[in-house]
């Protein structure tokens, strides 16, 4: 079986410690940081399956350490987990927006953490074997090629930024969205969209799936992301 690697950046001694046992136990292969700069050079050079990440840390934030990887062409793609503040909810939003996959807030008990880590790499598996033109989610099916999409096989007619939404929701069912990431990626495509008319879309979407509109679900605070399924 294959050793997942686990880079957990954290510059809290007891935490660390505390962290670094129990994935030990579940038979991760830990890599340690305690500072910004320490956690940039380990994610380059060893290239983790998933990394844990505290925001504050010293000599680089895990903010710009999260916003950094995220941009290299080498570590965009590694899941990561933001370790922030109980009721800090700017840090949960600031964080997703510079492309955490999740989030824990402190303090967490490890079964907490553990979970959240074998959901992150469950869901990034699940992105990758949906990432092919055509993937189902339920009675949900998303033809990329086509810009098409049916619900029961019947096809349901979506403006482009309707479908841009979808898709980006459901290829990575159960990932949280900030309206600032759904506003980025449809601009990608040079097409206007705000935050406020993102709120729009979604109910408009909602309205076209009907029954299946409930999997879309509003993160209250945050955004929004699909309800996790397995995608085939």
């Amino acid at each position: 079986m294959e050793t997942i690697k686990v880079l957990l950046v954290e510059d809290e001694e007891d935490i660390r410690e505390m962290v670094h046992f129990n994935l030990f136990k579940e038979r991760y292969e830990v890599l340690l940081a305690s500072d910004g700069q320490a956690a940039l050079d380990i994610a380059t050079n060893e290239n983790p399956d998933l990394i844990v990440l505290d925001v504050m840390i010293p000599k680089i934030d895990g903010f710009e350490v999260c916003r950094t990887l995220k941009k290299g062409i080498e570590t965009k793609k590694i899941p990561i987990i933001m370790l922030t503040a109980k009721g800090e909810e700017e840090d949960v939003i600031k964080g997703l927006e510079v492309g955490a996959d999740d989030y824990i807030t402190k303090p967490f008990s490890p079964k907490v953490l553990l979970a959240r880590i074998k959901a992150v790499l469950r869901r990034t598996k699940t992105v990758l074997k949906g990432s092919k033109s055509v993937f189902t989610i339920n009675d949900l099916k998303i033809d990329h090629l086509k810009r098409k999409t049916f619900i029961k096989d019947k096809e349901i007619n979506l403006t482009y930024t309707e479908f841009q939404i979808l898709h980006l929701l459901a290829q990575k069912s159960g990932w949280v969205f900030t309206r600032g990431q759904i506003v980025d990626s449809i601009r990608g495509e040079n097409h206007a969209i705000t935050d406020r008319s993102v709120d729009v879309q979604i109910v408009n979407l909602r309205k076209k799936m009907g029954e299946q509109g409930n999997m879309i679900e509003t993160v209250r605070g945050v955004g929004y992301r699909f309800k996790e399924n397995l995608v085939t």
